[in-house]
């Protein structure tokens, strides 16, 4: 078995890489998606939100007003709250998912794309965190991948994939130049990495990259038993 962490900051391209290890025959599984499920109403994560952050966070189909609530995380000075809730949960699905494919595979490679590995930790050791999973993510993986990309070209992606125009491509500029400033520089996460992949633009040469960094998953999947997990 291999646990390994795929990250980089928005529009650095992860989830293309992971969409590549994915056809090479990883496991692969979105932190966002996991996110997502746990904020729909009946969840645990839903009623601390609501209780922590007011019914104002509640849309008309009763379910969270994600833009709203992302205005008041990051606008508002409340990220490090609305993360406190939802970071230790999505963590918790992502073992017990890990735990579903070495059952089945005990030599599967189990890839969890997440695009704030290394904020994760930096943030519980904010709160004071030392031993808890949350606050080492060699805990949680046995290997880390970091995505890199110039920060004006995340920005451009980012605006080109959200935006449905020339207005709200602009919208959605300023909104990824804010969350970027939370994100740790590409610099400092590939200095901690254990392989880095540079996405400029060019797929063929991201892809050859995939290739060459899923041979040497493979080979070390067999390195780490699951009585080790």
């Amino acid at each position: 078995m291999l646990r390994v962490g795929l990250t980089g900051g928005l529009g650095s391209g992860k989830s293309t890489v992971a969409g590549y290890l994915r056809k090479l025959g990883a496991q692969v599984v979105e932190a966002d998606e996991l996110g997502r499920k746990l904020m729909e109403p009946g969840q645990a994560v839903f009623s601390s939100i609501v209780a922590t952050f007011g019914r104002d966070v509640v849309g008309e189909d009763g379910r969270l007003n994600r833009a709203r609530l992302a205005k008041m995380a990051f606008k508002g000075g409340r990220l490090n709250e609305l993360n406190a809730i939802v970071h230790p949960a999505v963590i918790g699905a992502q073992r017990r998912w890990m735990v579903d494919v070495f059952r089945a595979e005990p030599a599967s490679v189990a890839v969890v794309e997440s695009a704030l590995i290394f904020e994760v930790e930096r943030d519980a050791r904010l709160r004071g965190e030392r031993e808890s999973v949350l606050a080492d993510w060699r805990k949680r993986f046995d290997r880390v991948v970091v995505v890199t990309a110039p920060d004006a070209l995340k920005v451009e992606r980012y605006a080109a994939r959200v935006g449905q125009d020339a207005a709200s491509r602009e919208k959605a500029a300023v909104d990824a130049r804010t969350r970027l400033k939370y994100q740790i520089p590409d610099a400092e996460k590939a200095a901690r990495a254990d392989y880095v992949l540079e996405n400029a633009g060019d797929l063929d040469g991201l892809h050859g990259q995939v290739v060459e960094l899923w041979t040497r998953l493979k080979a070390e999947s067999n390195k780490f038993p699951e009585d080790e997990f």
